[in-house]
């Protein structure tokens, strides 16, 4: 991450010479000469003052980017970079943070009560490490090309977020591709994975080649499909094709429920509560999700692909 802290910094110096950015800056010295030489790294909060010298729009950048944390930046000073990583951390145990980001976890406290201040890089690596989408914050700072480091990795991820968009069946694929069964073929076998999810097999062809050009799959020296990177679904990038996916995995769960198959299970509840209660349940709703979520993370081997649809409809809130 220092790489692309060096990256950033020379990025938003723009035109303007070493010296002349750090008297812009208020120096008398030329710090961005080690900025930019990794030497030493500013922290988050005069970074940001940097960006806003050199004409950066930083408050519509994070609002781009993080729109319901953004108010928490204010100006983007100590107390601010702490209040936004803050929200951006939401429910997560600072004790997983830290572990996940190889830290103490007092430093980590720290930097989220603002009484110490991160440097870039360790700014940075929060990002990545609470959204996944750090190469989109950095576009919307500077053009990404001018970070190198981010440049292909931000390439293949707008890839990969419009592919599932596109091919809703990636998703499927990607995850059968998992499975110990696929792992223990002898090599691949085209029309296996077609077969395994009841898709035509032009699907499954479409659905590899798209994930290969992604930079998601790669075959290796036998010849079967291996995941080496992330499909991200952003869905603040695309609402109604979030909806369209949405409707894809429903329709799925309405064929499914007409049709079943050995292990499924649908079920529901026609209820009237108050509302009240009703934000009770949609409280639990979303504990059920995120569950299910960590649940996934931490599951070995892979044995089986699933759908996990979950719905909540109401009648009468106006």
């Amino acid at each position: 991450m220092e790489l692309v802290a060096r990256q950033l910094v020379r990025a938003v110096r723009g035109g303007r010479s070493q010296e002349a950015f750090s008297r812009r800056l208020g120096y008398k010295s030329n710090p961005v000469a080690d900025w930019e030489a990794g030497r030493r790294f500013p922290v988050a909060a005069e970074f940001l003052r940097a960006c806003r010298l050199g004409q950066i729009d930083v408050d519509g950048a994070f609002e781009r980017f993080r729109p319901e944390e953004a108010p928490a930046l204010g100006d983007g000073d100590d107390d601010g970079v702490a209040a936004w990583l803050d929200a951006l951390r939401g429910t997560t145990p600072i004790t997983e943070v830290a572990e996940r980001l190889e830290a103490s976890r007092y430093a980590v406290s720290r930097w989220l009560k603002g009484s110490t201040r991160p440097r870039l890089p360790d700014f940075l690596r929060m990002i990545d490490l609470l959204t996944d989408r750090l190469s989109d914050l950095v576009a919307e700072l500077v053009p990404i090309q001018a970070v190198p480091a981010l440049a292909d990795v931000h390439r293949e991820r707008h890839a990969s977020r419009t592919l599932a968009f596109e091919e809703p069946w990636t998703e499927a694929i990607l995850r059968v591709l998992e499975t110990r069964a696929y792992r223990q073929l002898p090599a691949h076998l085209p029309g296996w994975l077609s077969d395994r999810l009841e898709i035509p097999r032009d699907v499954e062809d479409r659905c590899l080649e798209g994930l290969a050009l992604a930079g998601v799959i790669a075959q290796d020296d036998a010849g079967r499909w291996t995941p080496v990177g992330a499909l991200t679904v952003d869905t603040r990038a695309d609402p109604d094709g979030t909806l369209r996916l949405k409707h894809h995995w429903a329709s799925l769960g309405v064929r499914r429920a007409t049709e079943p198959h050995a292990g499924d299970m649908v079920s529901y509840n026609v209820v009237g509560v108050s509302r009240a209660d009703l934000e009770r349940i949609r409280e639990a709703h979303i504990r059920y999700f995120h569950e299910v979520r960590q649940i996934v993370a931490a599951s070995e081997p892979v044995e089986v692909a699933a759908v996990v649809n979950i719905q909540l409809m109401t009648w009468g809130e106006g």
